[in-house]
């Protein structure tokens, strides 16, 4: 067995095989290994500034470190399970190459702080990557709502149509979730951006060191400034996976939207072929497999962030073993998320919308009830209250005769007060209704290109 570089003097035997099961996080926490060899690098040139460690082994660490980051990434290093985790890996792999100045390297340091600063320096990487990526997704939206903000839907509550609206007015409702997504994540980043390094196992150190000098290099603003509380806390592991789990509800929520219409009972999109799958008996069906897959994967990071807080909950000041795992859930979180978005962004790219299948939804279903009974108050001086009781009865007759509110006469619109004009039947279609939306974030072209301009000065 390969000896680790850490063992303590007090273990006589190395670990159980049993125990090297669960305690090994080299397969997970591998994916650190550029974030632990720039800590470590920066590390190193603060002893050699210091005068802890002299030039020379500040060199030979220096060079060996960055010629382990060429071998691991031409593919030609394997690491080992027995040496648990990725520092220790890394720092077996600078002994083999430079020999006992390697030892050198973990003065002044513990992996309590170690671990943390790579974790730090991977979050700051790779929520740029899905900030990127959300950005893509909402420039997907505005194109499409851009050649839709004519185009009339059923707008909903309760599940229920509701009243007319464009379906550049409901794209562009997620452009703005997004948009207050990437504000939050740009907000985590900002909490997170303090420099573990130096705090030691709990207490920080005797050796006199330069955290400063650290910060600067490895691009923090700050210094952490209580070493208990940055190796013993992971709020900004649960910050961020919160901002990845609600980035996942919501392209949840349009994922199921995908799918409702899609349904041939609403048939209001055509998927693309190549996000749909078919089925195995029915040969007729073409299924939402990639929307469904995606409503799914928000539940597999809300499910994450319930286990890191189930984690911490329960323990002490200090480190605990149990922060290990909070890297399996931070990475599968991120995965997921990422390939969430990249495919809700492909699924706006290609859907085809049936715009004279949604306009029949919303024509059908006296979605404009709402207009009639403003217009009653405007023209004929009902209280709103008074007119929503009217416009009832108007809908229930037009329900009895089988009509929607546009084919109703005027001649009997009359019956029920002989005051109404002909003017009332502008406003009973569709797409009048949704047109006269004029209201700052409604639901009028005039609304949603002002909305949209404002979400490309604000978010792109």
């Amino acid at each position: 067995m390969k000896k680790n570089p850490a063992r303590n003097v007090l273990l006589k035997k190395g670990p159980s095989k049993l125990l090297e099961s669960i305690n090994s996080s080299i397969e997970i926490d591998k994916r650190l290994y550029l974030e632990d060899i720039e800590a470590s690098i920066a590390h190193t040139k603060m002893l050699g500034k210091q005068k802890i460690i002299t030039k020379n082994d500040q060199n030979k660490i220096t060079k060996g470190l960055n010629q382990i980051l060429k071998d691991i990434n031409s593919g030609k290093t394997r690491f080992k399970k027995e040496l648990e985790d990725i520092h220790m890996n890394i720092e077996s792999l600078l002994k083999q190459k430079i020999g006992s100045a390697a030892g050198k390297l973990h003065t002044a340091r513990s992996r309590n702080d170690q671990v943390i600063t790579d974790l730090k320096l991977w979050i700051k990487k790779n929520a740029k990557v899905l900030d990127v990526l959300c950005k893509l997704f909402q420039q997907n939206l505005i194109l499409v709502a851009k050649k839709n903000t004519a185009t009339v839907m059923p707008g909903y509550t309760h599940l229920q149509v509701a009243q007319p609206i464009s379906l550049a007015h409901h794209l562009v409702a997620y452009v703005e979730m997004i948009g207050r997504d990437r504000s939050r994540l740009l907000n985590c980043l900002e909490r997170l951006n303090q420099n573990p390094l130096g705090s030691g196992a709990i207490a920080g150190t005797d050796f006199p060191i330069d955290r400063n000098f650290t910060t600067k290099l490895l691009g923090f603003k700050e210094p952490t400034i209580n070493a208990i509380d940055t190796v013993s806390d992971r709020d900004f592991v649960i910050e961020f996976i919160f901002v990845l789990s609600l980035i996942g509800v919501h392209l949840s929520r349009l994922a199921e939207e995908i799918i409702l219409w899609s349904n041939p009972n609403y048939n209001f999109i055509k998927l693309p072929d190549d996000l749909a799958t078919g089925s195995s008996i029915m040969p007729q069906k073409k299924n939402p497999d990639g929307a469904e897959l995606v409503r799914s994967q928000a539940a597999i990071c809300i499910g994450n962030l319930n286990s890191l807080l189930v984690i911490m909950k329960g323990l002490p000041l200090g480190y605990s073993k149990d922060l290990q795992e909070d890297k399996k859930l931070i990475f599968n979180s991120y995965d997921t998320i990422k390939i969430t978005l990249e495919v809700m962004t492909e699924f706006i790219k290609k859907i085809k919308f049936n715009k004279m299948q949604m306009k029949k939804a919303i024509d059908k279903s006296y979605a404009t009830a709402t207009d009639l009974a403003n217009w009653l108050v405007r023209n004929l001086n009902y209280t709103f209250r008074d007119a929503y009781t009217l416009t009832g009865k108007i809908v229930e007759y037009a329900i009895s005769k089988n009509k929607i509110l546009e084919d109703l006469s005027i001649i009997e619109l009359k019956k029920f007060d002989k005051r109404i004009s002909k003017t009332v039947l502008k406003i009973l279609s569709s797409s009048n209704s949704m047109k006269n939306k004029t209201s700052f974030g409604g639901t009028s072209p005039e609304s949603v290109n002002k909305s949209i301009q404002y979400a490309i000065k604000k978010y792109l």
